[in-house]
């Protein structure tokens, strides 16, 4: 699998860089940076005064990158894939999918700022753009990933299901994981109409089925040689994810998000919103 590792020099982009030590070794590793350079501010400067002070601060910034660069490949754990190191001008976003769309990667994987568990904080808008619009999944290191032994695998259906099936039928980590199957039911939410979660009967059937979807999916990932086991809760996806996210404490939070290719897609669903806010690890997010 082709990874493209995307840099800033921020204390979350070398907790990205140290996470591939626990992904499968990438036939392909870019790391990239991007140099965005700020647009000289003063409208009645001369052309030529502007344009000498632009490529001023763009050799600078150009010179730190290549150190960034240099930095975060030196950090990188055994046994990533060889690494290419590329810097190229632009704002962020674009730059990286821009490149993850040319190379084909499998996998973005960045540090993202404001992605703890203090819910007043607001997701980036580099990585808000990128999980968005990536056409490959996403991997966002919000914290130290000191292992990757447990995934919490949030599936709202069949094409979820899939999607998961599919990435993880490729072996996209280094050892064997136990993946918990979890689906959440929104009884006693805002979604369902008044009186329909006062209904036990309807709550028992739907729980049924909902556990005869999980446990099918977990069979389904012990035969690729995964450990497995589904699970069923009910409440509001978002919060009811984080919140097994914290009790059972998992390394990784693998989901999907409801994007749509090209000009249609939608923005994040709220439930993908929310965890990517409040997660207490890091999140992959499938398209």
């Amino acid at each position: 699998m082709k990874i493209l590792l995307a840099v800033d020099g921020s204390d979350q982009a070398y907790e990205a860089a140290r996470a591939l030590g626990h992904l499968a070794p990438a036939e392909q590793l870019i790391v990239l940076h991007a140099v965005n350079v700020p647009e000289p501010a003063y409208p009645m400067m001369m052309p030529e005064v502007s344009q000498e002070l632009y490529t001023t601060v763009e050799r600078a910034m150009k010179e730190d990158g290549k150190r960034l660069l240099d930095r975060t490949v030196s950090i990188l754990p055994f046994n990533t894939g060889a690494p290419t190191k590329r810097m190229e001008v632009g704002h962020p976003a674009d730059v990286i999918l821009a490149v993850a769309e040319t190379e084909r990667t499998g996998l973005i994987v960045l540090g993202a700022r404001g992605l703890g568990p203090v819910p007043e904080l607001l997701l980036g808008s580099v990585s808000h753009r990128i999980i968005t619009h990536a056409p490959c999944p996403t991997l966002v290191v919000n914290r130290h990933m000191p292992a990757l032994k447990q995934v919490l695998l949030a599936v709202e259906g069949e094409r979820d299901a899939a999607a998961a099936a599919a990435f993880l039928a490729a072996k996209p980590f280094k050892e064997t994981a136990h993946v918990t199957v979890l689906t959440i039911l929104p009884f006693a939410s805002p979604l369902w109409p008044v009186g329909i979660s006062d209904s036990e009967a309807l709550k028992e059937k739907a729980v049924a089925g909902a556990r005869d979807f999980v446990d099918g999916v977990a069979a389904q990932l012990v035969k690729l040689g995964y450990k497995a086991s589904g699970s069923v809760t009910l409440g509001d996806p978002g919060h009811a994810i984080i919140g097994w996210a914290g009790t059972t404490k998992p390394d990784l939070i693998l989901m999907g998000s409801r994007g749509r290719k090209g000009a249609t897609r939608f923005l994040l669903g709220s439930a993908s919103h929310t965890v990517l806010h409040r997660a207490p690890c890091p999140v992959l997010v499938l398209h």
